[in-house]
């Protein structure tokens, strides 16, 4: 069954079978692909209505509780379903963080998948004040300055309770010192609706 994480949009979209039937599509896609099969589209016309908007999305992937592998795209460019199975494949294969999931990892991965809002840029004038904006455990924030960006989903408020730090851990993810402030920077939040395999 799927299980409701922290960080959720306020409001559900999908219903409990539509988020089986995307855990089921990103666990498929990775099994397929680790057998090294060619990833194929999904055939639209075989998924509910609610699967096919044009999403974006982020999938996720555990090992005893350790981060595997994380992949998602900001911008919403294909149809939710689609977009799953490909960030899916990214991230067992493709994350350069770590090396490429096994065929032996599999039955031990938990899959979690988060779909995006729509962002919406933010206006503030000092670090105090975008700060005082944030609501821990709802937003994700997109950061950016110049050619450097970065973005924390709405789940690493697990780890980073405090708004002061999310914004200034995130700083540091974009390639920018914890304390850089500028007129230049500018910062867009969303929200998900995230949900993942039981453990």
């Amino acid at each position: 069954m799927a299980r409701e994480q922290d960080g959720e949009a306020v409001t559900a979209q999908l219903s409990t079978r539509d988020r089986l039937i995307l855990l089921g599509v990103a666990r498929d896609s990775i099994r397929r692909s680790i057998d090294g099969h060619r990833l194929e589209d999904p055939a639209l016309d075989a998924y509910a209505a609610t699967l096919t908007p044009i999403r974006a999305c982020f999938v996720t992937l555990e090992t005893a509780g350790a981060l595997r592998g994380c992949i998602g795209t900001l911008k919403a460019r294909r149809p939710l379903v689609t977009e799953v199975a490909h960030m899916a494949r990214a991230a067992a294969l493709e994350d350069p963080r770590f090396p490429r999931v096994t065929q032996p990892e599999l039955a031990g991965l938990r899959i979690s998948i988060s779909v995006l809002s729509v962002a919406e840029p933010m206006q503030f004038g000092s670090e105090a004040e975008l700060v005082g904006m944030l609501r821990p455990g709802v937003d994700g924030l997109i950061l950016r300055d110049g050619y450097r960006s970065g973005t924390f989903l709405p789940s690493v408020w697990d780890k980073l309770p405090q708004p002061v730090d999310f914004v200034r851990q995130l700083k540091r993810k974009a390639g920018l010192p914890p304390d850089h402030w500028s007129t230049a920077l500018t910062v867009e939040r969303y929200t998900t609706e995230s949900f993942s395999e039981e453990p």
